[in-house]
């Protein structure tokens, strides 16, 4: 694949880095809501990964939660303002929620809530140019490093795996 440059960013094979970054977004956000789909079936006995504990609500919320967080810091970043530290307990911490059948209302709202969470990254990384990705402003990873990272919150779901 050969890059050219012109108004849109750098491309690959037609497709903008800004689009490639959105589109791993809203692949990680497909791939989780694919294994989502199996949970249904979920047996009630929480799945030891490493040296954590993930159930199927879990696993949405931690996905849902660095979605967040990250979009918070690039937003702030944006407007030049401090990002908030978070404060979750990230997977360290298993509530009772988390304990909770994974019905199908749950796996409905998971849907509408990542969903729409991967719209947001879209949007935003599609209104980012070249310099703001990679010369971000304020202090920490670049844009397209968040980005990168992101796309990692895979392993939440993938700890719980394909229930079918």
């Amino acid at each position: 694949m050969t890059e050219t440059q012109h108004g849109a960013g750098t491309t690959h094979g037609g497709a903008t880095e800004r689009e490639t970054l959105a589109a791993g977004v809203v692949a990680l956000v497909e791939h989780v809501l694919a294994l989502a789909a199996t949970w249904t079936e979920w047996d009630g006995k929480p799945v030891h990964t490493d040296d954590r504990v993930y159930t199927p609500h879990k696993a949405i919320r931690r996905v849902a939660d660095h979605l967040v967080d990250h979009l918070a810091e690039l937003e702030a970043r944006l407007v030049g303002e401090e990002p908030l530290p978070d404060h979750w307990h990230a997977s360290a911490a298993t509530t009772p929620a988390d304990l909770a059948p994974f019905t199908q209302e749950d796996l409905d709202e998971a849907r509408s809530r990542l969903n729409r969470l991967a719209r947001i990254w879209a949007a935003r990384l599609g209104s980012l140019g070249d310099e703001q990705l990679d010369h971000s402003p304020g202090e920490g990873w670049s844009f397209r490093q968040i980005a990168e990272h992101v796309k990692e919150s895979t392993y939440y779901a993938d700890a719980v795996g394909d229930l079918s």
